[in-house]
This record gives C-alpha cells, structure tokens and sequence, in this order.
C-alpha cells in the first residue's frame, strides 16, 4: 500500500451509494496534473463521514486534495494506448468548502 496525497479537481460530481451489507460509501473522479502537463485520472472511494459529507457539497470542476491509500493502475484508451490511472481510497480531505 501507498499512503499519498493527491490534489486535482472533482470530475463530475460524487456520488454516495450503499453495499450490500449497508455500508454507505462515496465514489467520484479526480482530474489531477502531471508535471508533464497532462492529466491523471483518480478513482476515489471513501467510507469515512466527514470525507463522504465534504465531497457530496463539492461541485463539477472544484479543487480538492484527498489523503489516503493509493493504487497505481494502467488502462487502454479506445485508440489502445496505455495510460496511468490512480485508485485512491480516501480517509482525509482538504478543500476550500467543507461540507460540514
């Protein structure tokens, strides 16, 4: 496991769903900036209540930084080119809006 910090921009908006056993969750997307120029894509998932109510307040396009364990990944774009992807699951959030 990787614990990271990442900062990037809410790609869409958050969604909460529930788990089978009730669990409830939150996923959304992360555009992040490479030193490059480019742009990463983070899968976020949290379980923690602050970080749920704090991206459920965050819209489309708003700066966030999310703490948590990180796993690299590599995905294949409709052309068949490679590219980097993360999978973040979050315990800690720092935003401009807190939602609390």
């Amino acid at each position: 496991m990787i614990d990271g910090l990442v900062a990037g921009r809410l790609y869409g908006i958050a969604e909460q769903r529930s788990g089978q056993a009730g669990s409830v969750y939150v996923t959304c997307k992360l555009k992040v900036a490479t030193d490059e120029g480019d742009t990463i894509m983070c899968n976020v998932i949290t379980f923690q209540q602050a970080v749920r109510s704090a991206l459920l307040a965050l819209g489309d396009g708003e700066s966030v930084c999310l703490s948590g364990a990180l796993t690299p990944k590599v995905w294949t774009d409709k052309q068949g080119n490679t590219r980097p992807a993360i999978d973040l699951i979050a315990h800690a959030i720092l935003s401009a809006q807190r939602g609390e």
